[in-house]
């Protein structure tokens, strides 16, 4: 089987939200192409493989599948002819928890197929993977599905339909639009300020301020944003019912009414959608203007709604056999009497529809029509993929690679480039070499022409000999073909034991050059820097040569091996296992591949190109810490995580500081599949795993009655420490950052962490500075594991000082300087806490640090004493940030000022010669994160709780079910909205993480499936209330008495961490010590 030209494929993915359709609509595509049959399209959901999908009723991975479709086309001449087009579909999940499969597909195609209900519209998902498609530049079609409950359920006349529908569309294309609108603002911000660098560079140069005028053809470009939008008349939309069968595009009844009309059919297509009605008096159409008080139904409801209407009342709604029948004459369908006698409406519906207005070749000449071929959308999708800072829509090619690229070239010369989104993993038993195969009908004739003969060659000789032995002439065949010894296939070999059980394949697609089966081609990886070249040592790691093992076609969940694959198709390669961890890029200089013995990374320079690199919309949150039930079983979980880690592309697993294996979920469900897969798959033992480890952040705020500072005639926060026996001794305040600084550094976080590679870099590397990394956007860093949420910085890395300077001078008093003597962020170097230099002389500071680093200025000459105690200072701040003092969770929004630090140089000296340096630096870092610690409790801590948002759509008669789940959760209701036309409301929460688990199927169970949750992690917040509350007051005392009766939720919080890390715990063990207990005998 070979794969087809470019200009006949058609790469598309189906992106929606959950349960609009997706899977259901791909069953329609698959019948059309005879693999499942079209009684079955739309219940067996084909490409949910996994038990457990077909189970839930949603999908988990994303499946690829290739069909292929006829659709007519029109010759030069005009005569329409028959051409063969190659679809390769992907179905994507719509949850939430696995919205990093829409990414890794979206990446591999040119078009989408966005699915929004009818009835539900545009959720929050919907947005998620529209913004995705926009990223990607995908071009997309609506397909508004379920058309059906407009029908059956909200049971709408054809005319509050039409409202619906076009109010609908208008939603979508608003998303569309606002897109648009923040690309758009950005670009006039990127020309003003490139037009004040041109101005100002010509000021230097002829420093003349008459002759320095911005050229006149530098105006700021308009776009036109036309061509984004949905409008059925350009045959962009699909109105469908996947389960029915059905779906149509204007154009269908464009075609229909045109000769009953006698209009031309491209100008009845343009009136059939909007208000455009037909006079019945002059037969013409007429705008709404002009309908002078007449009350006209619109065209798209008089020739298309009414129709599906009656085809609905006569069937479903009012059965009605004899309208049925005349219906179906009408139409000129062939339908079996016995079908139309049929007491299943819903099959009869099918019937119908999938005859009348079929869904499969609506949809097939919808993608041949708008989504452009791969040579076509290369051009515009590759630049954007090479150059992620570009934002022209095409730009010219550079090399001979470039060109390759944008023109999909599949010549034997071309440069190969394949780029890889994710690794998925398949049993060892299901790939197509390992299968048993299936006998044709000569190869079976054959085996029993050789059995007879065999038969007879063992009876013959017992005929000569006249023996009476009657078993030997009824050898059974089983012995008689043995004996006959038939040159059959070769046997597949015996699975050993330590043959891999799963074995992981790359779901791939070839941008240009062909890819062929035992060629040696480069694996670059996703942190390979192309302006660094193949041979400079931080690219070594990211660099491998690999053997293509096997090529395969994706069918859903069958493989079917291929020789070659030319550029623009989507195949799975095997052979990558041990070279690629999660996604890379392919490359080779020509079909041949490379020389596998000796590979010269530098003579292959200019075939090498970084495509990698996957954008994560859901942060994993939900971490769960596993053991193997049998201690001896260790090095299998070890096996299967690693199997796990690179099979999900949103899963991380890592080793706690404690020793525990801890796996990092988008969720709930994310992590019931990833431990179903471990138990049943990748590992195949029993697992025990931990209740959900949720993250919390510890913080301090100013509170109304406090006890008093700890350090009498001082500032509140400030602690005194010293260390081994008063020969270092410091001054550290605590305070909360004040609100502008902590929002700015909140949003900025991502700046912090690119400031924190360059400080490394360049200390690791101070001859090269930081130039070098500046083309490596931190997109493809993993995971901060401590479940942080980082924002898009809201200004640029250079402006980052002057900004903070700012903010810092917003919030006045003794922050107004801050900016300058900031010495480090934490935790982890990357946080919104700070050390602050306030002592008499030079401050310690990290901006002035930076500074050096890209100037390659030499630093001052320092005492060594004083430079050791400060990196010790640092560690012992960042140690205690890092496990703050309420339950070893990192610290956020606090600031600690060094207000002073003394030594004795003679006894640290003495020390020294005794060779007890590590015991002092020990006892001197203690002693500071003791400080840290001691000054945040100083004020009033708090807890910050990860929070989820949570979107749920129901009706009227579960909204109370709704907010008693959302209430006994400690949830609490940021906004409600009903949708026009319809009873359903859309509720939006806020939900703690820590009380999430369970949510969903309690929500699903009150309401009786009739709601169902979308959590998304939306950041931290804090709960206000201090965890060592007790009551104090006359009035507290006499409401609560003594033991404080009501649970202080902060403390509970608190203590289970504690419980869960091993800590101290101050608990009660008698609760009621006077209360008589009876015990039982």
């Amino acid at each position: 089987m070979a794969t087809a030209e470019a200009v006949d494929v058609r790469n598309v993915t189906t992106i929606g939200h959950v349960d609009h359709g997706k899977t259901t609509m791909m069953d329609a595509l698959l019948a059309a192409n005879n693999i499942i049959s079209s009684r079955m399209a739309g219940k067996i959901r084909y490409l949910d493989s996994r038990e457990d999908e077909q189970e839930r009723g949603i999908t988990m991975e994303s499946s690829a599948v290739s069909l292929r479709f006829k659709a007519m086309e029109k010759t030069p001449e005009g005569e329409p002819r028959p051409k063969t087009y190659v679809i390769n579909m992907i179905d994507t999940p719509g949850h939430v928890d696995f919205s990093s499969e829409v990414s890794t597909a979206s990446r591999l195609c040119d078009g989408a197929l966005v699915l929004v209900d009818a009835v539900e519209g545009v959720c929050t998902q919907t947005i998620t993977v529209l913004r995705q498609a926009w990223q990607d530049r995908l071009k997309p079609i609506l397909v508004v599905n379920k058309f059906d409950r407009l029908v059956t359920e909200l049971k709408l006349s054809p005319v509050e339909a039409h409202h619906h529908l076009s109010q609908l569309i208008e939603q979508v294309n608003a998303v569309m639009g606002s897109f648009f609108a923040g690309d758009r603002m950005e670009d006039d911000l990127r020309w003003r300020e490139e037009r004040e660098r041109r101005l100002a560079a010509k000021k230097e140069s002829l420093e003349d301020e008459l002759l320095a005028t911005v050229n006149e053809e530098d105006e700021f470009q308009e776009k036109d944003d036309d061509d984004l939008y949905f409008a059925p008349e350009r045959g962009n939309v699909i109105f469908a019912s996947a389960i029915d069968g059905w779906g149509f595009r204007i154009g269908k009844f464009a075609h229909l009414y045109a000769i009953k009309l006698g209009m031309k059919e491209g100008n009845l297509r343009q009136v059939l959608w909007g208000d455009f009605y037909l006079d019945p008096k002059t037969k013409r159409v007429i705008s709404a203007k002009h309908l002078r008080g007449r009350s006209l139904k619109p065209l798209f409801v008089q020739f298309i709604l009414e129709n599906i209407w009656a085809i609905y009342d006569a069937v479903s709604l009012n059965p009605n056999p004899d309208k049925v029948a005349k219906i179906i004459t009408t139409l000129g369908l062939k339908i079996l009497p016995r079908d139309q006698k049929s007491k299943d409406t819903r099959q009869l519906l099918s019937l119908i529809f999938s005859q009348w207005l079929p869904l499969s070749s609506c949809a097939i000449q919808a993608i041949v029509d708008v989504v452009p071929p791969p040579s076509t959308a290369q051009q515009i999708r590759i630049p954007k993929m090479l150059y992620p800072e570009l934002y022209e829509s095409t730009i010219a090619a550079k090399n001979k690679l470039e060109e390759d690229l944008y023109s999909c070239s599949a010549d034997a010369t071309a440069s190969v480039v394949a780029l890889v989104s994710k690794m998925f993993a398949v049993p060892s038993s299901e790939l197509p070499e390992n299968k048993k195969k299936a006998l044709t009908a000569d190869e079976m004739r054959s085996r029993a022409k050789a059995a007879r003969e065999a038969r007879a060659a063992v009876a013959a000789p017992a005929t000569a000999t006249n023996a009476v032995d009657t078993e030997a002439a009824s050898v059974p065949i089983e012995g008689a073909m043995k004996n006959a010894q038939l040159n059959d296939d070769v046997p597949a070999a015996e699975p050993t034991e330590d043959d891999a059980e799963e074995t992981l394949l790359g779901f791939a697609r070839i941008y240009s050059g062909t890819i062929r089966v035992g060629t040696t081609v480069i694996c670059v990886l996703p942190k390979y820097n192309r302006a660094l070249g193949p041979a400079h040592p931080r690219n070594a790691p990211h660099i491998a040569a690999a053997a293509v093992e096997q090529l395969y076609t994706m069918m859903g969940r069958e493989l079917v091996p291929v020789e070659s694959v030319s550029a623009g198709n989507v195949f799975a390669v095997r052979g990558l296992e041990g070279k690629v961890w999660r996604n890379a890029t392919l490359c080779a200089p020509a079909i041949g591949g490379i020389n596998s013995s000796n590979p010269d990374w530098g003579a292959h320079e200019d075939c090498l190109v970084n495509m990698a690199g996957v954008l994560r919309y859901a942060a994993p949150i939900v971490r769960v810490a596993l053991e193997p039930e049998h201690p001896g079983d260790m090095p299998k979980l070890l096996r299967g995580l690693k199997l796990l880690s690179q099979a999900d592309p949103c899963v991380e697993t890592f080793q706690q500081q404690t020793g525990e294996h801890v796996i990092l979920t988008a969720g709930e469900l994310h992590g019931e599949r990833c431990l179903k897969d471990l138990r049943e798959r990748f590992a195949k033992i029993e697992i025990h795993a931990s209740k959900p480890i949720v993250p919390f952040r510890e913080t301090a705020v100013k509170g109304v009655d406090m006890a008093p500072p700890k350090t009498p005639n001082a500032k509140r926060g400030t602690i005194h420490g010293a260390a081994a026996h008063d020969l270092a001794k410091f001054t550290i305040r605590a305070s909360p950052l004040p609100a502008p600084i902590l929002d700015f550094l909140f949003d900025n976080l991502a700046i912090l962490r690119r400031m924190q590679q360059e400080l490394k870099a360049g200390e690791e590397d101070p001859e090269a500075g930081v130039g070098g990394d500046d083309d490596v956007a931190p997109a493809d860093e993993d995971y901060d594991v401590q479940g942080e949420y980082i924002k898009k910085p809201t200004i640029k890395v250079e402006q980052f000082w002057s900004a903070m300077h700012e903010k810092c001078k917003e919030a006045g008093g003794e922050w107004s300087d801050v900016a300058a003597k900031t010495w480090a962020f934490g935790p982890q170097r990357v946080g919104t806490c700070l050390l602050i230099d306030t002592r008499s002389g030079q401050p310690n500071s990290l901006k002035e640090r930076l500074a050096r680093i890209k100037s390659h200025e030499v630093a001052n000459e320092q005492d060594p004493l004083a430079l050791t105690f400060d990196d010790s200072l640092e560690t012992g701040f960042q140690l205690a940030m890092f496990q703050g003092p309420l339950c070893a969770e990192p610290v956020e929004g606090m600031a600690y000022f060094v207000e002073s630090l003394t030594l004795d140089r003679g006894g640290i000296e003495q020390e020294q010669a005794s060779n007890r340096t590590a015991h002092l630096t020990g006892s001197f870092i203690s002693a500071v994160r003791d400080a840290c610690k001691n000054g945040l409790l100083d004020w009033s801590p708090r807890l910050m709780l990860a929070m989820y948002t949570c979107d749920i759509q129901a009706s009227t008669d579960v909204l109370g079910k709704v907010y008693a789940v959302v209430a006994k959760r400690r949830g609490r209701i940021v906004s409600e909205e009903m949708k026009e036309g319809t009873e359903f409301f859309t509720i939006s929460a806020k939900l703690p993480v820590v009380e999430s688990f369970g949510f969903a199927m309690e929500i699903r169970k009150r309401t009786s499936g009739a709601a169902s949750p979308q959590l998304i992690f939306s950041g931290y917040e804090m709960l206000d209330q201090d965890p060592f509350w007790v009551p104090t007051t006359e009035e507290e005392l006499e409401d609560l008495g003594e033991k404080a009766d009501r649970d202080n939720l902060a403390k509970s919080y608190m203590d289970a961490v504690r419980e869960r890390k091993g800590l101290f715990v101050d608990k009660k063990i008698v609760e009621f010590a006077e209360k008589q207990r009876t015990l039982k005998r």
